[in-house]
C-alpha cells in the first residue's frame, strides 16, 4: 500500500507530519562509532592459546599455497618460510612475529570531506553497507540484475545515512557496464555522490591501481602518504591465496592502502564444522596473508577479516543468524586483539528472500555479536539479502535504523551528572511523575533512540495511517532520501579530470590495453 493511500475516503492527515517530528530529531552522529562497552569474551586466554597454538601448527604442518604469484614465493622463502612449490609452511610464531612488529594497530581511512575521516582499530567500530551482489531488490521492481543507476542509488543512500560510516566499495555489482570497466564507474561513483570514505576494485591488479589513480585525482591530486582506500582481500579458502588477490593487495600496500586480509569460510565445506577449528584455520589463513602484506611494505595497514557462516548439512546452502558463527566471531575478534591489528567481521546478514520476519531475526542475530565482539570494520552492515546475491532497497534502510541503535548501545551508560540524574529525583520525589521535570524536559528530544520507521502508535492511528507494514514505510523512505538528495561539494575541476580518466581508460581498455 503506497504512502498516498486513502482510509475512509480521504488522505490520513498527521503522518507526514510525525515523520518530520521523528526526522527533525533524530540523533547527532559522529564519524564512527567509539564503543564504551567492553569487549565480550567467550574464551579465556588459556583457550584462545589453544587455538593459537593449532594455528601455528597449520601454517608449520600443512602450511598454505600461494597460487601464481611468484614474487610472493620469492618474499616469503626471504623471510624464512619453507616453499615447495607453491605450498609454503612457516616456522611456528614467523607470521606473528612479523605482523606484529610491522602492522599498526589502528589507523585512519581518510575521507574527502575530512570531517569525516574514520578510525579504523582500538575502540572504533565502522558500518559500512552491503558488498558485491550481482542482483538488486526493491517493493515495486522486484528482483533484478543491478544496475550502475542502482549502483549510484545506493551510494547516495550510505552517504545520506549518519549510522554508515563508510560508503562502501561494491555495493552492487552493475552489471550493465562491461567487467574490465565497471570499475572506474564504482569508484567515481563513489568520489562523486559521496564524501565519505570508500573502498577500491580487488579484482585485477590494474584495476587496484586504476581506484588509486582515481583516488589521487579526487583527493586533490596527491595523497600525501594518506591512506583513503581500505579494500577486500579475500582468501580462497581452505588455505589458498590465489594471484588476482594477491596482486590487488601487493598494489595497495605499495601505496599505503589498507588491505582487509579475510578469510571467506563457509564452515563444513571450506573450514570445519567446528568453532574452534574454523577459528584455527581462520588464523591461520589471515597471519599468512597478513605476513605477505609486511613483506611487500612494512607498516602497510592490515585488517584482520573474518566472514564465516554455518551451512545446512542437509543442502549445503549457507545459514545465517545461528549461534555458530557467533562464536566463531567472538573468538576470532579476540584473537584479533592478541595480534594487535584491527578486525573486520559481522553485519546484518540473511538467507531470507524478502526484508521480512527471517530477515530481521538473522539480521539481528547477526548485528549483535558484531557489536559486542568489538568489531572495526563492518561490512555488510545494511542491504544484505538473499544469503549476500541481493541488496535490499528496504532492507537498507531497515538496517540503518537498527545501525543507529547500535550506535547508542555502543556508548553504555552515561555515568556524568546529568546521566545519573539526582537532581530530577530530588525534584520529583515520592509518588509524583518525572513528565514535567526540568531534568526530562532538558533531555527529552535525545533521551531515547527515535526510528525513524518503526511505529509505535495505537491500533486506531495505525489504521488510520493505512496500516503500513515495516517494508511498506522502509519503501517510502528510500524514495524519499533519494528524491531530496543533494550530491557533496566537489571542484568541478576534479569532476572533469575524474571523467576524463574514465573516458580515456574505457577507451584503453576497449582496445585491449591494460
Amino acid at each position: 500500500m503506497s504512502e498516498t493511500t486513502q482510509t475512509g475516503g480521504r488522505r490520513s492527515g498527521g503522518r507526514a507530519g510525525r515523520r518530520a517530528a521523528r526526522a527533525a530529531n533524530a540523533p547527532v552522529h559522529a564519524p564512527y562509532v567509539t564503543r564504551r562497552l567492553a569487549p565480550f569474551e567467550v574464551l579465556s586466554d588459556e583457550g584462545l592459546e589453544l587455538i593459537e597454538h593449532d594455528a601455528d601448527t597449520i601454517l608449520e604442518e600443512v602450511g598454505v599455497e600461494f597460487r601464481g604469484h611468484p614474487r610472493a614465493l620469492a618474499l616469503l622463502a626471504d623471510a624464512g618460510a619453507d616453499v615447495d612449490g607453491e605450498r609454503v609452511r612457516f616456522p611456528r610464531g614467523m607470521c606473528r612475529s612479523i605482523v606484529t612488529e610491522h602492522a599498526p594497530a589502528s589507523y585512519t581511512h581518510h575521507a574527502r570531506n575530512p570531517e569525516r575521516s574514520v578510525q579504523i582499530g582500538g575502540d572504533a567500530t565502522v558500518f559500512a553497507p552491503v558488498y558485491g551482489p550481482p542482483f538488486v531488490r526493491d517493493r515495486d521492481g522486484g528482483r533484478r540484475y543491478a544496475t550502475l543507476e542502482d549502483f549510484h542509488n545506493l551510494v547516495k543512500l550510505a552517504y545520506l545515512a549518519p549510522p554508515l560510516h563508510l560508503s562502501g566499495g561494491t555495493v552492487c555489482e552493475p552489471v550493465d557496464v562491461p567487467v574490465e570497466q565497471r570499475h572506474l564507474d564504482m569508484v567515481a561513483a563513489h568520489l562523486r555522490y559521496s564524501d565519505k570514505p570508500f573502498m577500491g576494485s580487488v579484482t585485477a591488479p590494474a584495476r587496484a591501481q586504476d581506484s588509486i589513480e582515481l583516488a589521487r585525482i579526487g583527493f586533490g591530486g596527491d595523497l600525501a602518504g594518506r591512506t583513503v582506500m581500505t579494500n577486500l582481500i579475500n582468501a580462497s579458502s581452505p588455505l589458498v591465496w590465489d594471484a588476482s588477490m594477491l596482486d590487488a593487495a601487493e598494489v595497495y600496500a605499495a601505496a599505503d592502502q589498507a588491505c582487509v586480509i579475510s578469510p571467506f569460510i563457509l564452515a563444513g565445506a571450506m573450514a570445519p564444522t567446528t568453532v574452534a577449528g574454523t577459528a584455527a584455520q581462520t588464523l591461520a589463513e589471515a597471519l599468512a596473508g597478513m605476513t605477505f602484506v609486511q613483506l611487500v611494505k612494512p607498516g602497510a595497514p592490515v585488517v584482520f577479516g573474518s566472514f564465516a557462516s554455518s551451512m545446512s548439512m542437509q543442502t549445503g546452502a549457507p545459514t545465517f543468524g545461528t549461534p555458530e558463527p557467533a562464536l566463531v566471531l567472538y573468538t576470532v575478534a579476540a584473537l584479533a586483539r592478541r595480534v594487535g591489528v584491527p578486525f573486520r567481521s559481522g553485519g546484518s546478514l540473511t538467507a531470507s528472500k524478502l526484508p521480512d520476519a527471517q530477515a530481521a531475526y538473522e539480521s539481528a542475530s547477526t548485528l549483535q555479536p558484531t557489536l559486542l565482539a568489538g568489531v572495526n570494520l563492518v561490512l555488510h552492515a545494511a542491504g544484505w539479502l538473499e544469503g549476500g546475491l541481493v541488496a535490499s532497497y528496504e532492507k537498507f534502510v531497515l538496517d540503518v535504523d537498527q545501525l543507529g541503535m547500535a550506535e547508542v548501545l555502543a556508548r553504555g551508560v552515561d555515568l556524568s551528572d546529568n546521566g545519573r540524574a539526582l537532581d530530577a529525583v530530588r525534584e520529583t520525589g515520592p509518588g509524583a511523575h518525572y513528565l514535567g521535570s526540568a531534568h526530562t524536559l532538558a533531555n527529552f528530544e535525545t533521551a531515547f533512540y527515535r526510528s525513524a520507521l518503526a511505529d509505535n502508535a495505537s491500533f486506531e492511528q495505525w489504521q488510520e495511517d493505512g496500516g503500513l507494514t515495516a517494508a511498506d514505510r522502509a519503501t517510502a523512505r528510500w524514495q524519499q532520501l533519494l528524491a531530496a538528495y543533494e550530491r557533496p561539494p566537489l571542484d568541478s575541476g576534479i569532476d572533469e579530470q575524474l571523467a576524463e580518466f574514465v573516458a580515456r581508460r574505457k577507451h584503453d581498455l576497449s582496445d585491449g590495453h591494460q
